[in-house]
């Protein structure tokens, strides 16, 4: 059993004086290489920050991150920012794509940051934009595309690095039903191509395709559930 992310009673707190607000309270969770793991909550109940700690975009107020063998507190911000490059993959609920940029240039993106030279950038971007059944729009821009297509190419942005964890808030919910669908039935062939899925929402439909669901409530984590129908 390998551990690709550990978190190890884990705090977060914003503010000071008599404005401090617990964002998360003392949560340890440990996420397993192959888990697919729905996280769900009311808003406000810690589920965005403790995803912000996965995706090393914050740090713990106390306790410790491990992500693959690294101390994430121990990081400087230059390291924490290569240490995500290589490690995590992110798909948000608005696109995030580069408006004047292709769908190839967009996927291409991180590649660039990793210091992938530009011939082999192309080709294993190409690969991904197939891999989420977009190979003929490769050279459309953002605006010809439909949501769905969209948030494909964001998801294949976000596995162009092999990443060791993909982070996924709230990706179907810009999407309609039919749309969410595709998407999660990309998900799911994701993760049984070994992918691990660390996925917020706060629909069931969606955390239903899960593996586990982490459900939290007042910064802490008051359930994990294993799915029996998985």
């Amino acid at each position: 059993m390998s551990i690709v992310a550990s978190l190890n009673k884990v705090s977060k707190t914003y503010g000071k004086d008599n404005l401090v607000v617990k964002a998360l309270d003392n949560i340890s969770l440990d996420i397993i290489k192959g888990d697919y793991l729905a996280v769900m909550g009311a808003s406000g109940s810690g589920k965005s920050t403790a995803m912000n700690i996965l995706g090393c975009l914050d740090r713990p107020t106390q306790g410790k991150y491990m992500l693959n063998g690294s101390a994430v507190e121990n990081l400087s911000d230059d390291e924490l920012a290569d240490l995500r490059n290589k490690n995590l993959g992110f798909v948000f609920q608005q696109f995030h794509l580069l408006s004047d940029a292709t769908a190839l240039e967009n996927v291409m993106l991180p590649m660039i940051y990793a210091g992938i030279d530009t011939k082999e950038r192309e080709k294993k971007a190409k690969q991904a934009l197939s891999e989420v059944g977009l190979n003929e729009r490769i050279n459309n821009r953002p605006n010809q595309l439909s949501g769905g297509q969209q948030q494909r190419v964001a998801i294949a942005r976000a596995i162009i690095n092999k990443p060791s964890l993909l982070l996924a808030d709230e990706p179907t919910g810009a999407l309609d039903s039919k749309t969410t669908e595709d998407v999660l039935d990309l998900f799911d062939k994701l993760h049984q191509s070994g992918i691990t899925i660390v996925l917020v929402t706060h629909e069931d439909e969606v955390a239903s395709r899960a593996k586990k669901i982490a459900r939290f409530k007042d910064g802490k984590i008051i359930e994990i559930k294993n799915q029996l129908n998985i």
